[in-house]
């Protein structure tokens, strides 16, 4: 596999991932294993979601949206972005999903932070408060962007990109481990030598940012994956679902990716199904799992059918050139 397979594998399984727990999202599992079982493929979203009803199949949600948001600023950028046109750029998309009539709008902790920025408040303290998954399910570009080596620096561009919204130590820890997951699959690493990376870096990102008291992530992902080890794919989800939790709070939400990764090591679309058909914020689960399963395995591991139906419903998508573009940032990054 070349880099550009890996980091197009990242790309396009963040948005596989988000698209098959479009219709799911926000919903019990009960429901979903009575309606689809395991989910085997894309689905609209139903009348009873009330954040995806009306949306057609395969259709992605703010997770992918904001991952190439942050993608292609941080191309313009040279690695960095603008945190004021950050900010302005995910209201602009907000405004635009209005437009269009979505209810799949922006998170509570990003609603907030952009609220202060509009205000005036500085950058520097808008995310201060920002513990839910936003800045985890956005940051596969950044993980395509910078080299794993040394860790410091990629955490440092994890913090950089994000801290407009989710400036906690929380937050920090969550967008790290899978920054550096994702970073370490594009190198070449297992998945078992990503995700083990992923803890590292989220002890280390939970050192920066405003303190929010919380479950640690580490911690919590390394506990997730022992509590799956071994299971049937039936039982991990129910572990995962009642005990890891699959709700807004990075603290669920990335232990939760993580863990259902481990799941089907070698099998990044069945990982994907598998994390959409568990309920709660399960578009942005399936979202960070795709995108570490794809950046180990590459973007020739999902199906072609799934990638080409994917592409037809999101037509404005430019994942693949979006990809070229961040890996040549990293070989800049990495010289």
């Amino acid at each position: 596999m070349s880099t550009q397979d890996r980091a197009y594998g990242a790309l396009l399984g963040l948005a596989i991932g988000d698209a098959l727990g479009m219709p799911t999202q926000y919903q019990p599992r009960s429901l979903i294993a009575e309606r689809y079982g395991i989910l085997d493929w894309f689905q609209p979203g139903p009348d009873d979601n009330f954040i995806s009803r009306g949306m057609a199949a395969g259709r992605v949600t703010d997770d992918t949206d904001q991952a190439v948001i942050l993608g292609e600023m941080l191309v313009e950028g040279g690695g960095r972005i603008d945190p004021e046109r950050f900010a302005k750029a995910l209201l602009a998309w907000e405004a635009r999903m209005i437009a269009a009539g979505s209810l799949d709008l922006l998170g509570p902790s990003t609603r907030l932070a952009l609220k202060l920025a509009a205000e005036g408040t500085s950058t520097e303290l808008t995310g201060r408060s920002g513990s839910t998954n936003g800045a985890a399910m956005r940051v596969a570009p950044v993980g395509i962007a910078f080299p794993t080596a040394p860790l410091g620096r990629l955490v440092d561009a994890v913090f950089q990109t994000g801290h407009v919204t989710h400036n906690t130590t929380v937050a920090v820890a969550g967008a790290s481990a899978v920054a550096a997951a994702v970073s370490a699959g594009i190198e070449g690493a297992s998945l078992s030598e990503a995700l083990s990376l992923a803890v590292e870096a989220a002890r280390l990102g939970a050192q920066r940012g405003f303190y929010f008291a919380g479950g640690d992530v580490a911690a919590r992902t390394e506990w997730a994956l022992g509590l799956v080890r071994g299971c049937s794919e039936d039982a991990a989800l129910d572990l995962i679902y009642r005990l890891v939790g699959t709700g807004v709070a990075t603290n669920e939400a990335v232990p939760a990716a993580i863990a259902i990764c481990s799941v089907a090591p070698e099998d990044p679309w069945r990982v994907c199904c598998l994390a959409a058909s568990l309920g709660g914020d399960c578009d942005t689960v399936a979202a960070i799992a795709g995108a570490i399963m794809g950046a180990c395995h590459g973007a020739a591991r999902f199906p072609a059918d799934a990638a080409a139906a994917l592409l037809a419903a999101n037509p404005e998508l430019r994942l693949e050139a979006l990809a070229a573009s961040l890996v040549a940032l990293r070989a800049g990054a990495a010289g």
